[in-house]
């Protein structure tokens, strides 16, 4: 994979604004938002975390706050806001068509950091930036962590950075402040488990299947087994993602892990019926979490 993408930077700053509607705004003495704090107050109360994943500038730009708002209104947690790519090879076909639709309609990585930005006036939700690594290094590496802790990201999963690929990014990220979020995979030996954890902050985000993103009918039945199996070489919280499309997956997984992601069922949501249709849907997600 070379080192470029389809969306590209302009010189003179982070990129567009994709100002969304007012909404409520955190109190401006309010601590700054912790992905930590999220988990330890939903496990203080019994309940699971909901992390939705949206890539940015979609359906378009000018309503992509809107649609962050709509998260945080259905019961969003945590929110992965996905950098679009043009590339995605770790993606399905629902996220693949998602983040081709943002970079035809412009949206760049300075624009989602301004998505963000606007989007941190508005809400406390903590948010990690969801991204390759090819378009991190385009934008520029450090340049990329300020803008990014500026704006008001709380963490970074880099899908194609491997742990230990590259350790002076890996301790750029944490010195930058940012949570370092890794991925495991049913695949991953056991004792390599340590390895691909090591250093990683704010939870660990386990892939509940092998492949590409994308809803299913069914959770694995291992799951259970596999998450507790997890557990032994994690002191984090674990998240759960890949496949959930509905309250009763979700709630199936909220007995087993402490976070729910789900991404390409919300953005199928979003297609058929618009935002409202996306957000009843995600709010039905937290209602099967939190009846679980």
């Amino acid at each position: 994979m070379s080192e470029t993408t389809s969306s590209p930077e302009g010189e003179a700053g982070p990129g567009r604004g994709t100002e969304g509607p007012s909404g409520p705004s955190a109190p401006v003495d309010a601590p700054p938002p912790s992905i930590a704090r999220s988990f330890s107050t939903r496990r203080g109360e019994g309940r699971a975390v909901l992390i939705p994943f949206l890539t940015a500038g979609y359906p378009r730009p000018d309503r992509a706050g809107e649609a962050l708002d709509a998260l945080v209104r259905a019961g969003a947690d945590v929110v992965e806001l996905g950098i679009p790519f043009s590339d995605p090879l770790a993606d399905g076909p629902t996220i693949q068509r998602a983040s081709f639709r943002a970079l035809e309609e412009g949206m760049t990585v300075g624009g989602v950091l301004d998505l963000l930005r606007a989007f941190r006036a508005r809400h406390d939700t903590p948010v990690v930036l969801f991204t390759y690594l090819n378009p991190v290094l385009r934008y520029g590496f450090e340049r990329f962590l300020d803008h990014a802790r500026e704006a008001g990201a709380q963490g970074l999963l880099v899908t194609d950075l491997p742990a230990g690929a590259d350790v002076e990014k890996e301790d750029a990220v944490r010195e930058a402040g940012l949570d370092l979020i890794r991925l495991v995979a049913p695949t991953t030996p056991p004792e390599r488990v340590p390895e691909v954890v090591e250093g990683a902050t704010g939870f660990v985000y386990y892939v509940s299947r092998t492949g590409v993103t994308g809803a299913r009918t069914e959770v694995r039945r291992t799951l259970g087994g596999e998450v507790e199996a997890l557990r032994a070489h994690v002191e984090l919280p674990i998240a759960v993602g890949f496949g959930i499309s509905t309250p009763a997956q979700a709630a199936l997984v909220a007995g087993v892990a402490e976070g729910v992601v789900v991404g390409s069922a919300l953005i199928d949501a979003l297609d058929e019926g618009g935002l409202e249709e996306a957000e009843a849907f995600l709010a039905g997600l937290r209602k099967g979490i939190d009846e679980a």
